[in-house]
């Protein structure tokens, strides 16, 4: 999501969080929030959809989206244990069993005599506020985390909104951009920002105030 100050970026993000916390419990659905200017998402402190508090400082959010990897890698391997191919379908077959009265255990437990029995997991989404700020403080490693997750983590619930309001080159890399199709574009100041957001001219005529393609 890309837009000048005025543009209605920050309103369209907060548009989008607010129908996952009107339409989503807690138990369906995770929030990681990562807010450089400490100001934008930090009225969503205390949330129960929170999975951690909003990440203020740039290089804790390096180890959240680390730790997402993490949590993207075990849940492909628990997909696959249990033999399906995306999260619906993971969360659909614990509730299948849970019907029958049966249960799928851990096979990764940390007490393989005691293995705990699996259960629902619930979908989560990363917003970035500022990414921009982010690729200027920690840029390699913030791209290569940001490229991995949106290259595979989509079938295992694991979602990303990225906004920024300079939607230059050294921001949105070809890396990132070839793994993340779905874009919103705002106005922005210019063609080349809109180029650089949507692979087309036009976001520049934008009227402002919510106006986007």
């Amino acid at each position: 999501v890309a837009g000048t100050t005025g543009s209605g970026k920050s309103v369209g993000v907060n548009a989008m969080i607010l129908s996952m916390l009107f339409k989503a419990t807690p138990e369906d659905v995770r929030l990681i929030m990562i807010d450089p200017k400490m100001l934008e998402l930090s009225i969503y402190e205390g949330i129960p959809h929170l999975l951690a508090p909003v990440v203020t400082d740039m290089k804790l959010a390096a180890n959240a989206l680390t730790w997402c990897v993490n949590e993207m890698e075990k849940r492909y391997r628990l997909m696959s244990h249990a033999g399906v191919r995306n999260l619906a379908g993971f969360n659909q077959k614990i509730a299948e069993l849970g019907a029958r009265n049966q249960k799928l255990f851990n096979p990764f437990s940390l007490t393989p005599d005691n293995p705990e029995p699996l259960e629902k997991l619930p979908f989560i989404v990363v917003i970035v506020d500022e990414f921009a700020d982010l690729m200027m403080t920690a840029g390699k490693k913030i791209e290569e985390l940001i490229a991995r997750l949106a290259q595979k983590a989509r079938a295992a619930g694991i979602h990303l909104i990225l906004a920024t309001q300079r939607p230059s080159v050294d921001v949105i890399t070809g890396l990132i951009k070839a793994n993340i199709p779905p874009r919103i574009a705002f106005q922005v100041s210019s063609k080349v920002d809109s180029r650089t957001i949507l692979d087309q001219m036009g976001a520049e005529n934008l009227l402002g105030k919510g106006d986007m393609l």
